[in-house]
Parts: structure tokens; sequence; C-alpha cells
């Protein structure tokens, strides 16, 4: 018999200055004694020194350790520090939470996620993804046990990071096809109720597009629960299949072969707008709610050589190899792939 195991956040706590909350949330949630908060510089002043005052004030005993880096040298070094701890808070971007999730994970200790920025679907999905010398790569972790999103904090965010959010989001409508077309072509496993919750994300936030906008609170709270939603769907598959697809694989060739990489969420935007035309969906309103939204559409935007994004197409089917995509066994020639982005004016 098949068994799996689908593992949620437990609590989801988002609002203005819930992190003021930190404290209380995790006596709730039955962790004592000593606790491990991870940040960044920058995010420990922003965040950080709000949640250790609360977890101070409810008598935990508070460690920090501050990361610069998402790499697997950090992984390490948070493991060795949390030893002993009850609870791992990552409280920061991106990065911070990565490698606070992982290290948790590896230590088998319960992990909350408190974000400080929208800018992709880590905040609660069960996926870390860690620096190495060939880009990045996405590693198997737990999900958090809580989320704690200050959308005061969140909206006070470069809103660059929140458009790269919805540039994460909008990456479902083509990941759920490519999914899809594996599932008919090769048989994979395929969950309508995760590519539902995926489909339902992405549509609701690109609907949603009007009314994001920078140091809006209430346009942090809907692009944040539609990551943690997002995340969510990836605990219910099992794999991140409904919300990476082409255009993380595109996204992930950039990161090696641009000189200075863009943000995870643009590149997989202007990835979703090239592979919906390759799916023959409605790429001209991907592209469109992305403008509205301000998020990049163009190979200029990203501040990129049209040359790598070029490159990048035509090596993006070797990323993962095993996960089946429209771009096929074989991928793109350099011909297609400079049609297919002139195509979509991406250059």
């Amino acid at each position: 018999m098949d068994f799996r195991k689908i593992q949620l956040p437990r609590e989801i706590h988002t609002g203005e200055g819930v992190i003021e909350e930190t404290g209380s949330i995790c006596k709730d949630l039955m962790f004592k004694d000593k606790v491990l908060v991870v940040s960044g510089p920058n995010t420990l002043k922003i965040a950080g020194e709000k949640a250790i005052e609360s977890l101070q004030n409810e008598d935990f005993d508070v460690e920090t350790f501050i990361i610069d880096n998402a790499s697997k040298s950090a992984v390490l070094e948070v493991q060795d520090a949390s030893k002993d701890v009850s609870v791992v808070l990552g409280i920061g971007g991106g990065r911070v939470i990565d490698v606070a999730k992982l290290a948790a994970t590896r230590n088998n200790i319960q992990f909350i996620s408190a974000p400080t920025a929208a800018s992709h679907d880590g905040i609660a999905s069960p996926r870390a993804s860690i620096k190495n010398e060939k880009g990045s790569v996405s590693l198997e972790a737990q999900s958090p046990i809580g989320v704690i999103a200050d959308t005061e904090i969140i909206s006070q965010a470069p809103f660059r990071l929140l458009a790269a959010g919805c540039g994460d989001i909008v990456s479902n409508y083509t990941a759920v096809l490519d999914w899809k077309l594996s599932y008919r072509l090769l048989n994979e496993y395929y969950s309508d109720s995760a590519s539902a919750l995926s489909l339902m994300t992405a549509k609701m936030t690109l609907e949603s597009a009007d009314a994001i906008k920078e140091g809006h609170v209430e346009s942090a709270a809907l692009v944040v629960k539609a990551l943690i939603s997002s995340g969510m769907a990836i605990s219910i598959a099992g794999t991140s299949r409904p919300a990476s697809g082409s255009e993380h694989k595109f996204s992930h060739a950039l990161d090696i072969v641009a000189p200075k990489p863009a943000l995870h969420g643009e590149q997989c935007g202007i990835g979703t707008i090239m592979m919906m035309y390759l799916h023959g969906g409605d790429w001209k309103y991907i592209r469109d709610t992305l403008r509205t939204i301000k998020a990049p559409t163009t190979a200029r935007e990203l501040k990129l050589d049209p040359e790598c994004i070029i490159e990048a197409l035509t090596m993006a089917h070797t990323i993962r190899r095993e996960r089946y995509t429209i771009l096929g066994d074989r991928g793109l020639t350099k011909e297609a792939a400079e049609e297919l982005a002139t195509a979509t004016g991406v250059i």
C-alpha cells in the first residue's frame, strides 16, 4: 500500500505588529527553554529584535545567529548552533528562512518562518534553496510548524521584493501545465487538489494586480497569503511540481550564466511569459499583469544582456533533467530561443 504524508504549518499568524506576539505564539506551540533566532544583519534590526524581546518576556532563553548568505557552510554553522534548542526561528528574507529551515530539518527540530519580505514561496514550503558552485539547488526540508508574517514589516520592504513574489506566484500557471504534460506523456504522479490550490492562488493574485501597490499593508497581506498558499500546494503534492516547472528551469539556468542574476521571482516571471508562449497559452495576459504590478518583463529591466537570456533558454532543459516540461529532452536551439525571446518582447 502506498502511504503519503502531508506536512503543513500548524499555525499561520499574519497582520500588523504580529512579530511582537512571537513569544506567546511559541509558548502556545508548547516550546520551552532555549530557542535559536536566525536572522540577517539588517533583518535583525527590522524584526529580529522585536521577536527576541517578545521571546524573553515569555522567559525563553534566546540565542542569535546572523547569516549573510544561503550557503552550505551557513547551513552547517546553524546546524551546529541549534543542536540543543527546542525551535529554530528564521526571521528575515529568503536566504535566512532557507538556511534556518534546512538546518532545523537536519537536526530534527521544529522551525518557525518569520518573513520580512514576500519575495518567494519558500515562506511555507517544504523546500530550501541553497547556493552551490553551480548556482543554487532546491533541497527537501520540513514545512514550518508556524508562520509569523508581520504585514507592516513586509509592506516596508523594497517594493521590488513584493513584485518578485508576484512573479513567483504567476509561475504556478506554467508549472501546472508542465506537470499535466508530464502526467499525460510519462504517467508522472499528478495531484488535482495541489494543482487546483496552486492555480487558484495564481488566478487570485493576477486578478488583484491593480491592488498591489508600494507601501500598502493590504498589498503585503495579499501577496504573503498567496505565497503561503503556494507553499502549501507543494506540501500537499509532496513535490514542488505545482509551483516549479520550465520557468524555474530557465531561472536556475540564468543563475548559472548571468554575471549578476536578478531576483528569483523576477526571473521566474519572465520565464513564465516565454513558457506560456510555448504552451500556446495567453502569454500576453501574464506579461501585461506583471507590468501592472511593476515587475520586470524584459531583459533590459532585469539588467541582463540578451545573450544571457538566449543561453539560459538553450540550457534550461538540462536543469533537473528528471523533471519533464514543455522544453522536452532536447531543449531549444539557439535560433528557436532567440525567436521565442523576440516574439514575447523579452529581448
